[in-house]
């Protein structure tokens, strides 16, 4: 009789966890909720922003022209020992220029939208798709060129010697060496070595 007690119960044991397991593959596994998965790729893509934004400020410069050439004179401008003249329009310059950014930003992102809707079709229309980005990456350019030439005449508002401090100072920041002698620009190279 104890045998069969003995048995009996594990044959009841065996029975109850067997339906206990049933019971836990038949339940549905619980899915992540919208609202959370939303929220992490909203807090990835801001993460990247983030990331791209201390490259940019923190990071290595692979060329002068991802600098703010202009605030940094502006910023040195007791240094440079800048003229009221020379402030304003360096100021103007750099105004102007943030002016057409802001704008040709803008008109990016529109397009960038524009791109986005074509792709969401069901049958893409490539023509329409290569067209809008070309057409923003013809403004991008278009922006760069206009930086460079913001540059360009905002180094020509400053006298030689105030250049010469500029890029000595600036060089000095990133850690390089002075850039006299190194690169001649093709002004010191006309000019006869003493």
């Amino acid at each position: 009789m104890r045998k069969f007690l003995i048995v009996l119960s594990l044959a009841g044991a065996v029975a109850w966890s067997a339906t206990a397991v049933g019971a836990e593959a038949e339940r549905p596994k619980s899915t992540v909720p919208e609202e959370l998965t939303e929220g992490w790729e909203r807090f990835q893509k801001a993460l990247q922003d983030w990331g791209g934004r201390l490259r940019e400020r923190f990071g290595t410069r692979d060329s002068r022209e991802d600098r703010p050439t202009i605030t940094l004179i502006l910023s040195y401008k007791d240094y440079l020992s800048l003229s009221a003249e020379q402030v304003k329009k360096l100021e103007q310059l750099r105004d102007n220029f943030q002016r057409q950014s802001i704008r040709n930003d803008a008109d990016v992102r529109i397009i960038e939208l524009d791109i986005a809707m074509l792709l969401d079709s069901s049958t893409v229309d490539i023509v329409k798709v290569e067209a809008k980005i070309r057409e923003a990456e013809k403004l991008r350019a278009e922006l760069r060129i206009a930086r460079v030439r913001a540059i360009e005449q905002a180094k020509a508002v400053l006298t030689s010697e105030q250049r010469k401090k500029f890029l000595e100072m600036v060089d000095s920041r990133s850690g390089r060496p002075a850039r006299t002698g190194q690169n001649p620009s093709a002004t010191e190279k006309e000019q006869p070595s003493p």
